[in-house]
C-alpha cells in the first residue's frame, strides 16, 4: 500500500507537543467513528486500482506488449503518484486530523483516478487531484495552525508542492516539466516526518537551520526543472545533502540495532536514503537535460528506492491504523524488500549501460516486488486473526 505517513499519535493530539515515540501497531488504533470507514475502504480500493493501471502503464511504456495499455501508458506518472501516493497520504492525514472534510482530499483524487482509468478526458481526472491537492494542502495548513514546528511546515510544503504540479498537470504542461513538483511532494512529506522522530535524536542548534537550507536548496531545484542544469544541480544537491542530514539524525541509526519489526522497519529507512543520495548524485553527473536516461534514473531511484522502500518499512504501522487490519511482522518481508532494491538498481544500471532488456525487466521484478509484499502482509493478517480467534480475543 504505497503511501507516505504522518506518526497518527503527534497530528492526532496537536494540543500535546510531546515528541511522539514510535509504538507497536496495536497502540495506534484511530478514531472510533464508523460511519467513515465505507469510504476509507472504497478510497483503499480507488488506489489499489489505480496502482494495477499504473504499473500496467508502466510496463507498456518498457516495451512489454500488454492488451489495453496503450491508452493508460501516458498516465503512468500521474497516476502511480497522485492516484496512488496522494491517495493515500491524504488518507492517512484525514484519519490523524480527526475531521470530516478532510476526507474529501483522498475522496477526490480517487474520483480523478477513476476518470482517468475509465477514458474521460484527461482534464477532467487532473482538476479532480488538483481539488484533492487543494484540500490536502488546506489539512496541512490546518495541522500548522495547530502545531507550529518545522516538521508540519515541511508537511504542508510537501502538499503545497502537489497542489502546483497538479495544477500545472492539468494545465497541459509535460508531466517531465512538472514532475520536480511531484518530487518534491513525496520527498517532503517524508522527511517533514523523519524530522519529527528525529526531536528523539540529540541535536546540534545548526540542525534545523541545515535543514532549512536542504529542504530549500531542492526545493527550488525541483521547481526550477529538473531538465534544466541549474534546476538539476540544485536539486541534486538539495538531495546529498537532506539525506546527510537524515543519516545524521534519524531514529532509524538506533532502532536498526533492535530486533523484529523495529529492524525491519529501519533498515527499509536507511535503504531508502542509500538511494535517496544516489539520486542526487545522479542529477549531478547525468541530468536529465544530458543524459539519455538520466530523467529515468533519478525519478524510479527516488519513487521506488526511497519511496516505496518507506512505504514497505510504514506498512505495518499505518494499516492498523487506517483501515483497522492488524498484519503481524514476519521475517519473510525481509523478501520482497530485497526484491524491490534489486530491481531498482537493475534499473538504474540499465539505464546508465543503455541496456533495454535490463530496464524491460527491471519493471516485472518490481511488479514481483509489490505483490509479494502484499501477499505477505495478506498472509501475516489472516494470521493474526487466526491466532486472536483461537485465543478468544
Amino acid at each position: 500500500m504505497p503511501h507516505v505517513p504522518i506518526p497518527v499519535p503527534a497530528a492526532r493530539q496537536p494540543k500535546d507537543l510531546k515528541p511522539s515515540v514510535p509504538a507497536p501497531p496495536v497502540q495506534l488504533v484511530p478514531v472510533p467513528d464508523r460511519t467513515v470507514h465505507p469510504l476509507r475502504r472504497a478510497v483503499l480500493a480507488c488506489a489499489v486500482g489505480a496502482l494495477l493501471a499504473g504499473l500496467w502503464a508502466g510496463l507498456a511504456r518498457l516495451g512489454w506488449e500488454l492488451p489495453r495499455a496503450a491508452s493508460l501508458a501516458s498516465l503512468h506518472g500521474p497516476l502511480l503518484v497522485s492516484g496512488v501516493f496522494g491517495t493515500l497520504v491524504a488518507l492517512e492525514r484525514a484519519v490523524a486530523l480527526e475531521g470530516r472534510w478532510p476526507f474529501a482530499a483522498p475522496a477526490l483524487s480517487g474520483t480523478g483516478s477513476i476518470l482517468l482509468v475509465a477514458g474521460a478526458p484527461t482534464a477532467a481526472g487532473a482538476w479532480a487531484y488538483v481539488l484533492a491537492a487543494a484540500v490536502l494542502t488546506a489539512a496541512s495548513l490546518l495541522a500548522v495552525r495547530r502545531q507550529p514546528a518545522a516538521f508540519t511546515a515541511s508537511l504542508a510544503l510537501g502538499a503545497a508542492a502537489w497542489l502546483i504540479g497538479s495544477g500545472l498537470w492539468a494545465l497541459d504542461h509535460p508531466v517531465s516539466d512538472l514532475a520536480g513538483w511531484w518530487l518534491a511532494f513525496l520527498v517532503l512529506t517524508i522527511v517533514g516526518e523523519r524530522l519529527e522522530l528525529s526531536r528523539l535524536m540529540p541535536r546540534s542548534g545548526l540542525s534545523l537551520p541545515l535543514y532549512l537550507l536542504a529542504t530549500g536548496t531542492f526545493l527550488a531545484g525541483a521547481g526550477e526543472g529538473l531538465y534544466t542544469a541549474r534546476g538539476a544541480g540544485l536539486a541534486g544537491l538539495g538531495l546529498l545533502a537532506l539525506t546527510a542530514w537524515l543519516a545524521r539524525h534519524d531514529i532509524a541509526l538506533r532502532t536498526v540495532r533492535l530486533g523484529g519489526q523495529a529492524r525491519f522497519m529501519a533498515i527499509c529507512m536507511l535503504a531508502g536514503y542509500v538511494w535517496l543520495a544516489a539520486a542526487g548524485i545522479l542529477l549531478l553527473v547525468a541530468p536529465p537535460g544530458t543524459h539519455a536516461y538520466g530523467y529515468d534514473m533519478a525519478l524510479h531511484a527516488i519513487l521506488l528506492g526511497f519511496v516505496l522502500s518507506m512505504v514497505f518499512g510504514h506498512a505495518l504501522i499505518i494499516l492498523p491504523a487506517v483501515v483497522r487490519i492488524r498484519p503481524r511482522f514476519r521475517a519473510g518481508l525481509y523478501l520482497p524488500l530485497a526484491v524491490l532494491h534489486g530491481s531498482v538498481a537493475l534499473r538504474v544500471a540499465s539505464d546508465l549501460l543503455g541496456a533495454e532488456a535490463g530496464r524491460r525487466w527491471s519493471g516485472l521484478v518490481t511488479v514481483a516486488a509489490i505483490a509479494g509484499f502484499a501477499a505477505c502482509i495478506a498472509l501475516s493478517t489472516r494470521g493474526a486473526r487466526s491466532d486472536h480467534a483461537r485465543s478468544g480475543a
